[in-house]
């Protein structure tokens, strides 16, 4: 009898390893690719969305990711991307400006004043691009924030544009955007991977960066800082991309699984980065570096420049003209006192 029962087992255990075989062998499996370090907030925040993702989804997709820039920068993702190494980055936006050139919008040079302005323009202009990443061939789940760009120097502090022409400034390679607000003020800047830029200050090759505070203290290049200039040059934001024929390959159902726990994460990520800069900011200054604050007239020359710089980008291209518009047109309420909530 027992014999038999054992039979039965056997029988029923091989029949169920069958049932499940097949989830198990066509499971999803998206490779992504970032910069940022394993044990970072980043990638402890995009696992656990890729844990619920995996356990919503009764194991069909799930997610490997390849942290610390194992996989080489944003570009050197994008290239494996296009070859179907990876499915997807969690990238800055810069990496997609010649797929999607309005992914640079927010990126323009001087365009933000303020926090608030950054976020008066997002709430009413986030789903736009958002909606133009998937057009273009990416899924996208929102944008989390990098923060404001702030000229640093280790040589003499920089209160006006011109200041810039007797300093060694770094541009990231292949950032036409930088190339060409430098090119406006007749500043040829030094392009460099952002793995050798302490180097490069190190060395005296580079004396003069733009990014926010906090990758400022995590890269270590606070430490060969001596002032930091109170004028916000850029606004940076990154994402998770993932081609869209991969996503479009799942299920209607196992798509709105991720769409809902990805989200989550970037809605996180978005308004933990804000923190983490405006504190780190606080710290750079506490660390003896001075800060910098322009003059009314010093200001003015600053946003004269970004008027310029903007003029010549748009010209060529760079962004299209009307979503620069509407953008212009959303900062110029802002800045009546004209605002409008887009609460219901």
């Amino acid at each position: 009898m027992f014999k038999n029962i054992r039979k039965v087992f056997s029988i029923v255990s091989l029949g169920m390893f069958f049932i499940f075989l097949p989830t198990v062998a066509n499971a999803t499996v998206f490779k992504i690719a970032t910069l940022s370090p394993d044990g970072s907030a980043w990638m402890q925040k995009m696992r656990a969305g890729a844990d619920a993702v995996e356990q919503r989804t009764g194991g069909r997709v799930k997610f490997k990711f390849y942290p610390g820039g194992v996989m080489g920068d944003d570009n050197a993702v994008m290239k494996k991307m296009r070859i179907g190494q990876l499915q997807g980055g969690a990238i800055t936006s810069g990496a997609l400006e010649t797929i999607y050139p309005d992914s640079q919008l927010y990126n323009l040079p001087l365009v933000f004043k303020s926090f608030d302005e950054v976020d008066y323009v997002r709430a009413r202009m986030d789903n736009q691009l958002a909606d133009g990443f998937e057009q273009n061939g990416f899924v996208t789940f929102g944008f989390a924030e990098g923060g404001l760009a702030y000229p640093m120097s280790k040589s003499s502090p920089i209160n006006k544009p011109a200041d810039l022409q007797s300093h060694k400034v770094w541009a990231p390679s292949n950032d036409a955007l930088s190339e060409l607000t430098f090119a406006s003020i007749n500043v040829t800047p030094i392009p460099l991977g952002l793995a050798d830029v302490l180097a490069g200050l190190q060395t005296n090759l580079i004396d003069t960066i733009a990014c926010p505070p906090v990758p400022a203290l995590v890269m270590q290049w606070h430490s060969q800082m001596t002032s930091i200039t109170d004028i916000p040059m850029s606004y940076i934001y990154a994402m998770m991309a993932i081609d869209k024929k991969a996503f479009d390959a799942l299920s209607v159902s196992d798509q709105l699984v991720v769409r809902e726990e990805m989200k989550k994460v970037f809605i996180d990520l978005d308004q933990q980065n804000r923190k983490d800069n405006i504190s780190a900011f606080q710290t750079l200054s506490k660390q003896g570096i001075t800060v910098v604050s322009p003059s009314v007239e010093d200001r003015k020359a600053w946003y004269e420049l970004g008027a310029k710089a903007q003029k010549q980008l748009l010209d060529k291209g760079l962004v299209s003209k009307a979503a620069y518009e509407k953008m212009e047109q959303y900062l110029k309420e802002f800045r009546s006192g004209k605002a409008v909530s887009t609460k219901k």
